[in-house]
């Protein structure tokens, strides 16, 4: 092993004559590590207190039988190497002073080339940008191997996460940190934790909000609960607005007022696109759709197209109408995509309008209680739809500002069956509702209008002059 300084005279002799004798003995290998003059001290001396060598000057040689493993053996300078060639092999160097220098200068320019190629090269990586706002809860713990191990952006996509949080969780932020740290994904660029809230969502592409309030109905109103989600809208709104990529996409999970906090960022930001706010309904697919797997012994997973409408983490309607089942063990057999409808597949209909319906509150009890792994995938799942598409024909759930459709009245954020397609989505306005479920979006709608009626009261009392704006 040779090292030394690029511009070293002595360590391109020793370089020379290294090269020589590699191309003519057979089992003589050299590898060279060349430093930058300004690199150089500092690196022989971790090199020598590592290996317990003493060593002052360039180059530093030595053996090492990588074959069989076991400590380098220092040979020493330029010297010591050639003593070494003429004892062993018979071979010594006769370069001039002028050829050392000259070849020490080219080694140099050669050096500086290939640190500006990498330097270049490492500036083409342009990780994606998430960040995950109070990223201490037990959703954010569970998101980031999900985030990390390629399924949801791909196996080619970097990406760097950006845990926020106040300052009373830095220390729990910092173990995150060095725990995904430790599990080396390699696809995770990097990862850090942020307290200062002036520096979020910068350069963001991707900002996940989970923050909750602490519901007790007991102690506070509704009304101090839409201020206090409101209050923190206002904050990270803005803040999207001049740190974050024009194009970011913003999600909103968590286990409260999911639906207010993507409405309310929309209404803060209005520079921020609104087709790039959505609030994550999978939780609630998912549940349901385990529900009615138990209740049908069959998998989960080939239960399809259960709708969630309405007010994700309030009042919300699970719809069966266009659910399907693909895989059920029945007395009619098809191909792999063949699929029945579910209702015709329950014949206890006593069951789907007592139990399942009432069941709701049961639903509602196992998302809002789960330790974090079921909000985790649907987080993890939305956002592998968004940039790779959403399997063909299927319908997915997502909380997205209503334009009108199924005459769901225009600007609120309410859950609906969507498609995602080329990295956008669009609503599944081809579907057929029938009078009932109408009459049960109608409902729905008004929850969600009063909350928006609510916040933008709580926006006026508190900014009186700038509430029309």
């Amino acid at each position: 092993v040779f090292t030394g300084k690029a511009n070293c005279p002595y360590y391109a002799k020793a370089e020379i004559l290294a090269d020589y004798l590699q191309a003519n003995l057979p089992d003589f290998r050299v590898h060279k590590i060349t430093q930058h003059p300004d690199k150089w001290e500092q690196w022989l001396h971790e090199i020598c207190e590592m290996n317990g060598w003493e060593h002052r000057q360039s180059p530093i040689v030595w053996r090492e039988l990588l074959d069989r493993g076991g400590k380098g053996l220092l040979l020493g300078g330029v010297n010591d190497f050639l003593e070494y060639a003429q004892h062993y092999y018979g071979i010594t160097s006769a370069m001039l002073s002028e050829e050392m220098l000259d070849i020490a200068e080219e080694n140099l320019q050669a050096h500086i080339e290939i640190e500006k190629e990498e330097e270049e090269s490492k500036s083409l990586i342009k990780p994606l940008e998430i960040w995950i706002t109070s990223a201490s809860a037990s959703i954010g713990y569970q998101l980031i191997p999900l985030l990390a191990n390629g399924e949801v952006f791909g196996m080619t996509t970097e990406i760097s996460i950006h845990l926020l949080d106040t300052d009373q969780f830095k220390d729990v932020l910092c173990g995150i940190v060095m725990e995904a740290e430790d599990m080396a994904f390699p696809l995770l660029h990097s990862i850090s934790e942020h307290t200062e809230i002036d520096e979020a969502f910068i350069q963001a592409d991707i900002i996940i909000v989970l923050d909750d309030v602490l519901l007790n109905h007991e102690v506070q109103s509704l009304e101090n609960y839409i201020r206090e989600v409101s209050e923190i809208c206002q904050v990270y709104a803005p803040l999207i607005e001049k740190n974050a990529k024009s194009g970011v996409r913003v999600i909103s999970s968590g286990k409260t007022f999911v639906n207010l906090k993507a409405m309310m960022i929309i209404t803060y930001g209005q520079s921020i696109k609104p087709e790039n706010v959505i609030a994550v309904a999978t939780s609630w697919e998912s549940a349901a759709k385990a529900m009615l797997a138990r209740k049908l012994n069959m998998s989960a997973a080939g239960v399809k197209d259960v709708i969630v409408w309405g007010n994700i983490t309030g009042c919300n309607y699970i719809d069966l109408s266009h659910a399907k089942l693909h895989g059920y063990d029945c007395a009619i057999w098809g191909p792999a995509n063949f699929q029945r409808p579910l209702l015709n597949m329950i014949y206890d209909s006593k069951w789907i309008h007592s139990e399942f319906l009432f069941a709701q509150s049961s639903l509602s009890s196992r998302v809002c209680h789960c330790v974090g792994m079921l909000p985790a995938h649907a987080v993890a799942t939305v956002l592998r739809y968004w940039y790779h598409g959403s399997p063909p024909e299927e319908i997915v759930s997502v909380g997205v500002l209503t334009k009108g459709q199924f005459c769901i009245p225009e600007g609120i954020v309410f859950s609906m069956p969507v498609r995602f397609q080329n990295g956008n989505w669009e609503v599944m306005t081809e579907l057929e509702i029938n009078e009932t479920t109408q009459e049960i979006l109608g409902h729905l709608a008004h929850e969600l209008i009063q909350e928006k009626l609510i916040a933008l009261k709580e926006i006026k009392e508190m900014h009186p002059y700038g509430a029309d704006k």
